[in-house]
């Protein structure tokens, strides 16, 4: 089956400009050609759409989304406060509204299930082609442990479907690793700081693993040929993040704080991964420490994707939407746009260097010198 969409205005994603007049042949669903010719013998039973007037986008991506937590809530997150079969169904309606928004493909954070993947290939349910995590990997105390306040273990029973994520030493790393991708992960999700929303002891500048318990992580996902993608805001593990050789940096809100590491970024190609729309739904917590956090580094979110993008960072847009941000992800890509990117710029960010950020990752060649995967150590500041 053949589809023709003629006459529109074309941005293709690569941060070109756009092509008026443009005609787009669709078959089996694959984009064949792509013309600015006014008129074409197309087969019979084409289906000619006439767009003029209209603009054809490639499909966007949201490298970091949260579709399983469709109510952004404590008990929500942890599941408790409805069936499994509720929530299930309830994903699959995120699912489903997101394709209906433009999204063909979304890159899932931790506790994303192999299911909802399998359904959309199956085409059981509608939906984006999905990258998924399946959990976080993070060391005891880390934003994977789901430990309260108090020191208990969460109330909730670990779900048997997705793997532990919690190390308890360097041992721990690798077999952590080969467990996540037996598992049905696409990547690898790690942290190596706190957060916005961590508990008070555990902010966006305190760190997790170690430099060796990273560099094994990092080393163990590759050799599977597993991106690894790090959540990481600042301070000395986001140091190690970048040190380790991650593929992505997931937030990454106090690079201004220390430029090297933007140009240790761009010599490497690790990309940056930006939430800007988390961030506003944070600075409205009930919780006085998540709101001032989300306040303090609101103005370093927005410098750090300056400077990042100067220093020839690529840029992918992603929201970490939970209850805040389904179905409008698109708003991510406004916010780019406010915090100093040009229009086909963001959209580059949600369409080309996304899809490059969110591709399977291409073999390590052998012999490659481990000297060209580590951070310049000469580069590094002495110890604050």
């Amino acid at each position: 089956m053949m589809k023709v969409l003629k006459g529109g205005r074309l941005i293709d994603g690569t941060g070109a400009g756009p092509v008026t007049g443009a005609t787009v042949v669709v078959r089996d669903q694959r984009i064949e050609a792509v013309t600015t010719k006014a008129a074409g013998d197309w087969p019979d039973d084409a289906e000619v759409v006439d767009v003029s007037g209209m603009t054809i986008l490639p499909g966007l991506i949201d490298c970091h989304d949260t579709h399983g937590n469709a109510r952004l809530r404590s008990c929500s997150t942890l599941g408790i406060d409805e069936p499994q079969s509720t929530r299930t169904l309830r994903t699959a309606k995120v699912l489903q509204e997101t394709l209906a928004a433009g999204y063909t493909a979304v890159r899932g954070r931790g506790r994303s299930r192999c299911g909802f993947k399998r359904a959309i290939d199956e085409g059981l349910i509608e939906g984006p082609r999905l990258v998924i995590s399946l959990c976080i990997i993070s060391p005891i105390g880390g934003i994977g442990d789901r430990v309260s306040p108090s020191g208990f273990s969460c109330c909730v029973p670990h779900d048997p479907l997705l793997p532990d994520g919690v190390v308890n030493s360097l041992a721990d790393v690798r077999p952590a690793v080969r467990r996540v991708v037996r598992a049905g992960a696409d990547v690898i999700k790690c942290a190596t700081t706190g957060g916005a929303s961590s508990r008070p002891e555990h902010g966006p500048r305190d760190g997790a693993f170690n430099l060796d318990e990273m560099q094994a992580l990092t080393d163990e996902a590759h050799a599977l040929d597993r991106r690894v993608m790090c959540h990481a805001l600042g301070g000395r593990g986001l140091r190690i993040a970048i040190e380790a050789g991650v593929d992505s940096i997931e937030h990454g809100c106090y690079l201004d704080e220390e430029p090297e590491l933007l140009d240790a970024m761009a010599r490497r190609g690790i990309f940056l991964c930006r939430h800007s729309r988390f961030y506003d739904f944070h600075r409205k917590s009930a919780m006085p420490h998540v709101r001032e956090r989300a306040h303090h580094l609101r103005e370093h979110h927005a410098e750090s994707l300056r400077r990042a993008f100067a220093a020839g960072v690529k840029i992918a847009a992603g929201t970490d939407a939970g209850g805040h941000g389904h179905p409008s992800n698109a708003l991510e890509i406004e916010c780019l746009v406010k915090a100093g990117l040009k229009p086909l710029q963001a959209l580059q960010a949600a369409t080309g260097w996304a899809a490059g950020m969110s591709r399977p990752r291409a073999r390590i060649r052998h012999g490659r010198k481990r000297q060209a995967r580590r951070f310049d150590r000469r580069r590094r500041r002495p110890a604050q």
